[in-house]
């Protein structure tokens, strides 16, 4: 059920996708319905080039005969489609569940509009169902985890075979329960001026607009710009079938 709504989400936000556009992909379960959906685009015409947020991404979508470039060489992005842990109606978003996070939110931030893909169950009224995925230089492993216990949260190591997970990067990733994420905002900053903790899970500004599939429908989602010396409103959304 979940995988046929993720595949209903991808095809909706693969309609942005213009000829022209250097794309996002993403890293996940929900992306991994994208990769064949745009493959098919490219052998009817499409001409686009893509930066992968992940050698697993990277990897699967050479296979299926999508165009790579190095994201390193490029400052920014036109469009970027990824996945989401746990979404809430502010935008307020939970990511990371695949290791990516810190390749993820560089990628997010440098593009022009990042569309985030979903089933439903990854809705929630808030955001804190999902613990926060994190990024941690291994060398700073022990401070960074006893400065987070400071902040309330209760971080656990990635455990991979018996071994420390390792992001793409060669960073320790760890998982990290808050009691509330009441104020994420607020968490969020705490997180980010950790030394040591080099990227956290807490997409609160980079998302763009939604897709989220439920029931057989899919719901598009934006942010709709702040108004001047306000804060942002809620979202407006519409149906298709």
């Amino acid at each position: 059920m979940h995988r046929e709504e993720k595949r209903l989400a991808a095809r909706a936000a693969a309609e942005e996708i213009q000829s022209g556009m250097i794309v996002g992909l993403g890293t996940g379960t929900t992306v991994a319905e994208l990769i064949p959906i745009l493959a098919a685009r490219l052998r009817d015409g499409l001409d686009i080039v893509t930066a992968a947020t992940s050698i697993a991404t990277e990897a699967v979508a050479r296979a299926a005969g999508i165009p790579i470039i190095p994201f390193e060489d490029r400052p920014t992005v036109d469009l970027t489609i990824d996945g989401v842990d746990e979404i809430d109606d502010r935008f307020y978003a939970i990511k990371g569940g695949g290791g990516a996070l810190l390749r993820e939110k560089i990628v997010a931030t440098a593009s022009h509009r990042m569309v985030a893909i979903a089933d439903g169950s990854k809705h929630s009224a808030t955001i804190g169902r999902h613990p926060v995925p994190l990024e941690i230089l291994p060398f700073a492993r022990s401070f960074v985890l006893a400065e987070i216990e400071k902040l309330g949260g209760v971080p656990t190591l990635r455990m991979a075979e018996g071994q420390p997970a390792r992001s793409d990067q060669h960073n320790l990733l760890a998982d990290c329960a808050f009691p509330a994420l009441v104020d994420s905002a607020a968490i969020a900053a705490r997180l980010s001026a950790i030394p040591g903790l080099l990227g956290h899970g807490l997409f609160l500004t980079e998302i763009d607009a939604l897709y989220i599939a439920h029931r057989g429908k899919v719901t598009f989602s934006e942010r709709p710009p702040p108004a001047p010396g306000a804060p942002a409103a809620s979202s407006t959304a519409k149906t298709a079938g």
